[in-house]
């Protein structure tokens, strides 16, 4: 009864009043004959809604809905276009939901923990002399288990809650900072899909990027290959590490006490790190290796991250890594590890093609260019800016493409920007805002492990410190990039 009213008055409080004032702000404008844009309103709405906690998947939908009727689009059009345009984004949720199983099975495989045990053991060592060692030692490991994660085993941040906790009672007697950690996590993750084209770098470089860039730019005349992705998006990702090491050696290099644990906490976590001693048979570490490099072979050589997974899946359960009986359970925790991005990317290819049949694009690129005029260094300053609002809203940059490239790629054409320019301001407009959002995947895996004993706040320990550090230096790098560099 409390929490239903404790909900009811954080509806009468804060959802309810944006409602209305959104709503009073339409009736203004519409009374007073200002137009709107319907793409401008769809984007504006879709923001609001998931920043008061609409879901992501219904603020796209609702906010789809709306800016088609605003641009006078019967209902049956609107469900048309949307029902149409559903194909092409489950191909990459479908990806998504292997890559999960995927990850769920390789966790079971104890190689994680093994890994983590082996660090935790060790490094597990006193003296003056060797901390500074140790500490460079563990951000090694961050950063080199960060990139795998996205790439050579796709895991993306299942590794965070197995890896990390059992290192915390280490970092406390070294003393660091975990908002330096929480930056290396997301910069690390972030920098690894941006580049590199496998794993989840596949998807996003390959099957989201490229396939919304060449089918949106072919009516400009832009065509991207595969190989030019990595090129296009080198600085941005230059501005991830800058950020990553700005943390590292500047922000949060003084060293930072935390809250002693109990007792029985304390020898917890030493009987993980040290005590329960976990083997690896020869077997199960043969199975998981031929899993992964089979998951690598197939991204390489026929370009299906999809079949490489479901192989990788069938390899580690005939392994006997875990029960056959459990492979239901291990595949529907993959489904609820990815099921949310999934669904997310799948309407997002569907907000995005609803925007471009509002017809309300070329309205707004012609504004934009008349406001713009020939200036650059202006016009993509504006776009970085709005696509790390977009971002932020919903927390996730593989959604984010399918709704800028509409936008975006004709006003890059417009401006003048070269293929190249044109697709590096693409990928980083929707990447930026992913690491530093309170709803992204990747602030939550590092909440997520460094609070593993209550001490490391969502907000200010990881949405703030990521947000800072990975999106301002990302956005610089881009910014000088796509001018000077890539236009």
């Amino acid at each position: 009864m409390l929490s239903a009213y404790r909900q009811d008055t954080f509806f009468l409080s804060r959802v309810l009043p944006v409602l209305t004032g959104l709503a009073v702000i339409y009736g203004l404008l519409w009374m007073l004959a200002i137009p709107i844009n319907a793409v401008v309103l769809a984007i504006t709405l879709m923001v609001v809604f998931c920043l008061i906690k609409i879901p992501v998947a219904v603020s796209l939908v609702s906010a789809a809905l709306l800016g088609g009727l605003h641009a006078r689009m019967t209902m049956p059009d609107i469900l048309q276009v949307l029902n149409d345009n559903l194909l092409s984004g489950a191909q990459v949720g479908m990806t998504y939901i292997m890559v999960g199983a995927f990850a769920v099975a390789l966790a079971r495989s104890g190689i994680l923990d093994w890994v983590a045990q082996k660090m935790a053991s060790s490094l597990n060592r006193e003296g003056a002399h060797v901390r500074q060692q140790v500490k460079w030692i563990l951000f090694a490991l961050f950063i080199v288990a960060s990139l795998l994660s996205q790439n050579l085993i796709p895991v993306h941040i299942a590794f965070i809650p197995v890896l990390i906790p059992p290192l915390l009672g280490l970092m406390n007697r070294l003393r660091l900072d975990r908002r330096a950690v929480a930056c290396i996590l997301a910069c690390g993750i972030s920098a690894s899909y941006l580049l590199l084209p496998f794993g989840f770098g596949a998807i996003y470089l390959n099957e989201i990027l490229l396939e919304n860039f060449n089918s949106v730019g072919a009516a400009s005349g832009y065509a991207a290959t595969a190989s030019m992705a990595p090129k296009a998006m080198f600085f941005p990702v230059m501005g991830l590490l800058a950020g990553m090491l700005f943390a590292v050696f500047i922000t949060y290099c003084k060293p930072r006490d935390y809250i002693k644990v109990t007792k029985a906490e304390t020898e917890n976590a030493d009987m993980i790190a040290t005590d329960e001693k976990i083997k690896i048979g020869l077997q199960p570490l043969l199975f998981t290796a031929l899993a992964v490099v089979t998951v690598l072979l197939f991204q390489i050589y026929f370009d299906s991250l999809f079949i490489g997974a479901m192989i990788g899946f069938m390899i580690l359960g005939f392994s006997g890594i875990y029960r056959w009986q459990a492979q239901d359970d291990v595949f529907t925790q993959g489904v609820r590890l990815m099921a949310e991005i999934a669904v997310i990317i799948t309407i997002a290819s569907s907000f995005g093609a609803l925007l471009t049949a509002t017809g309300d694009i070329d309205p707004l690129v012609a504004s934009a260019t008349q406001f713009f005029g020939d200036n650059k260094l202006f016009g993509a300053a504006v776009m970085l800016v709005v696509g790390l609002f977009i971002t932020i809203g919903f927390g996730d940059s593989f959604a984010s493409v399918p709704i800028l490239a509409p936008i975006y790629i004709p006003l890059a054409f417009a401006l003048g920007f070269s293929p190249l320019a044109a697709l590096a301001m693409l990928g980083a407009a929707a990447a930026l805002g992913d690491a530093g959002s309170p709803a992204s995947t990747i602030t939550l895996g590092a909440t997520g492990g460094l609070n593993a004993d209550g001490q490391h706040d969502h907000i200010k320990d990881s949405v703030i410190p990521t947000f800072f550090h990975a999106n301002i230096g990302m956005l610089l790098f881009t910014w000088v990039a796509v001018v000077w560099l890539l236009g």
